[in-house]
């Protein structure tokens, strides 16, 4: 279609004016008038004549972008119909114009997420250090848990993004040339990853906080932790990941963007993260991973996640607290 219509040939922008309210001598005039304002608007390659319904209350008309619906350009000039042109055509009547189609809701869809994304991952990773802080009374192990799970899924962003905008090993994945991100696929992505990330995060911390409350050694209590979760975290990767990899070889190009951008993310969350960057990071912070400010201890809630605390016997089994508080 681009070779012999045109890039914009697959993705029309129908414009919309509704005419209800305007006296029917008035109708050809502010026909003509929005026809110019139109036929004179940037990045469109074509602009059709508006042409009135049946009942004469509707003008409608298509706008053919320069360049292909997922592009900056057709984005920018749908924005642009709908926010100053339109407005503009029909400024000295009493109507209203509108961009519809199919092209004009993706763009709308995928400003509402772009928008809202940043609020999404701000409040879940929020929420997600709170919890974190409140059930190991940790404020740099809550810290270091949130930049850690945000950096697997960014890797993942980051590998979808090679691939499928960028090319890199497309084609030995089924991908033939630049492919568009889906808008949802990053939300999708995001809710899934950090989900399994936490998992992982929550049961590795379970252990080395055992281990510092009984011993008060940080540096031995991330070994044994890492002992004995590491074979477990493994397996469960590796099963998630066989999972999602699985969604690879499908011929439908956003379930094909999901698997890589899970599959991937999974692997390097469950390798260098969990099992490398954790347990460096914590060996490195020592003791002060556990330190929490006294008066934001008397604000936590108390929360034991394990359900047996009562049963932990050593240095520091009463507050959870390390020496650095």
């Amino acid at each position: 279609m681009t070779d012999a219509f045109g890039p914009g040939s697959n993705g029309p922008l129908t414009i919309v004016i509704d005419q209800t309210s305007v006296p029917s001598d008035k109708r050809s005039d502010l026909q003509s008038q929005a026809q110019k304002t139109l036929n004179a608007v940037p990045d469109a390659a074509t602009v059709t004549p508006l042409t009135p319904t049946q009942d004469g209350d509707v003008l409608i008309g298509t706008v053919y972008s320069t360049q292909a619906p997922q592009d900056a350009v057709t984005t920018g000039l749908t924005n642009r119909l709908k926010e100053t042109t339109l407005p503009d055509a029909v400024s000295d009547y009493d109507a209203k114009g509108y961009v519809t189609g199919t092209t004009a809701a993706q763009v709308d869809f995928r400003d509402i997420v772009a928008s809202r994304l940043p609020l999404i991952i701000c409040v879940v990773v929020g929420l997600a250090f709170l919890i974190i802080l409140a059930v190991f009374r940790g404020l740099l192990v809550a810290v270091k848990a949130a930049v850690l799970n945000v950096l697997s899924i960014t890797a993942s962003y980051g590998v979808v993004v090679a691939v499928f905008q960028w090319g890199w090993g497309g084609p030995a994945l089924g991908v033939n040339g630049d492919v568009p991100i889906e808008s949802y696929v990053p939300m999708m992505m995001f809710a899934i990853i950090f989900g399994l990330s936490m998992d992982y995060e929550i049961f590795l911390l379970s252990r080395v906080h055992e281990a510092w409350l009984r011993t008060g050694n940080a540096k031995d209590s991330v070994a044994h932790a890492l002992e004995i979760t590491a074979r477990v975290i493994t397996c469960a990767a590796l099963i998630m990941v066989s999972v999602f990899a699985a969604f690879i070889i499908s011929d439908n190009i956003v379930v094909k963007m999901l698997g890589l951008g899970l599959a991937v993310s999974v692997l390097i969350d469950a390798t260098v993260v969990r099992l490398l960057m954790v347990p460096a990071v914590m060996t490195l912070l020592g003791s002060h991973a556990w330190w929490t400010p006294r008066w934001l201890d008397r604000l936590l809630p108390h929360i034991d996640a394990e359900g047996d605390a009562e049963m932990l016997s050593g240095p520091h089994r009463a507050s959870g607290r390390g020496p650095a508080s």
